[in-house]
Formats: C-alpha cells, structure tokens, sequence
C-alpha cells in the first residue's frame, strides 16, 4: 500500500518592492505594492503641492534633521494638498483595505512596523515588517506646536475621510503590541500626523 504524503502550504501576504516615486521638493521614496495597493513605503517629506504651491508641513519637533528618517507633519487640510501627482492621501476604506490584508488590525501593526530598536521602543511587540511598509514612530504634533509620544513610542497617519468638521479617521500603532488601531476623536484637523500616499 503507497503511502501518500500530505503537503500543507502555509500562505502569507506577499509585499513586493515597487519603483521610486519624486515629489515635487526633488525627495525620492520607495514604494511597496501590498495586495492591490501600491503605498509609500517612507513617511512623506514633501513642503510643496504638486503645482508647487506651497503647504505648511512640520519637521519633527521642529528639528529638521529628523526628516529623513521620520518625514514632516501635516494638518488634515495640507494632508489632503501633499501627495505628488498619481498618488493620494488614503481613505478610511484603503486602509481598511490594508489592515484586513494583512490579517486584520489585532495583527497588522506588527505587521507594518519597522523590526528592532532602532526606533521603536522595547519590546516593539510583533513587528516583522513583512509588508515592506517600514513604519516608524513619529507620535504628533497639537495646534499649540508641542510634540507628543516621540519617544519611540507610536506612529499616527491621517486618512482623508472626514468624521465630522473638526475631526478625521486615522489610525496608529504603538510599541507595546501589534494591533493597528482606527480612530477619530484625537484626530483633529488641526493637529500635525505623518502621511503615507497611496497610488491612485
């Protein structure tokens, strides 16, 4: 009697490393294709609208040579104005669309997060940065110009969906676990969050 053996293949989201993308500031990024989407894989940079208007944008606290590693900081309003041209600041469903990709917000976090301690603090619990994203901790900026949770802490990025008039969904990730969490109430429009585009 044959003996048949059984094969179980385990399948996990694939990222694949996209081409570069330049703002209108002359920045290069990388980009990642996650599932359908196409993303930014770095935090954008750029001070300019692609008609090179200019937008308000802030270095992380205020210290222009954390740009490159952590991007600028934008309001909701100048969010919506930055991304280049073939490219958008993410709905609440295209991040919906993210997360669920890659297993769902008690998963995706880690999932998005760049690995070890570099910049994120201990533990920086479930990162493997499988998706490619390369997520940093950033925190926030408040309309009275302090920065909060930069410390290694956590990172928080707009969406462009509105939740009422003072207010917008986002989400953010923390050090501490690997859950990405959707949010609206401490997203107000006048606060400075990261931005990641995402290809139209």
């Amino acid at each position: 009697m044959k003996k048949i053996a059984l094969i179980i293949l385990t399948i996990t989201p694939v990222m694949i490393l996209g081409q570069t993308i330049k703002d209108v500031d002359g920045n290069v990024y990388k980009t990642v294709k996650i599932g359908t989407q196409t993303w930014m894989a770095e935090n954008l940079r750029v001070t300019k609208a692609p008609d090179g208007s200019p937008i308000v944008s802030w270095a992380p606290k205020d210290i222009d040579s954390l740009i490159p590693t952590y991007g600028r900081m934008y309001d909701f309003e100048n969010a919506n104005k930055a991304c280049p041209a073939g490219w958008h600041l993410p709905t609440d469903a295209e991040w919906q669309t993210l997360i669920n990709f890659l297993g769902g917000p008690m998963l995706a976090g880690g999932k998005l997060k760049e690995t070890g301690f570099k910049h994120w603090k201990e533990p920086n619990k479930g990162a493997t940065n499988e998706s490619g994203f390369n997520a940093v901790p950033v925190g926030y900026r408040t309309k009275k110009g302090k920065y909060f949770n930069f410390n290694n802490n956590l990172a928080y990025w707009w969406s462009s969906t509105a939740y009422d008039e003072t207010t917008a969904w986002g989400v953010y990730i923390t050090y501490g676990e690997p859950i990405i969490y959707r949010y609206y109430f401490s997203f107000t429009k006048d606060m400075g969050f990261s931005v990641r585009c995402i290809k139209n």
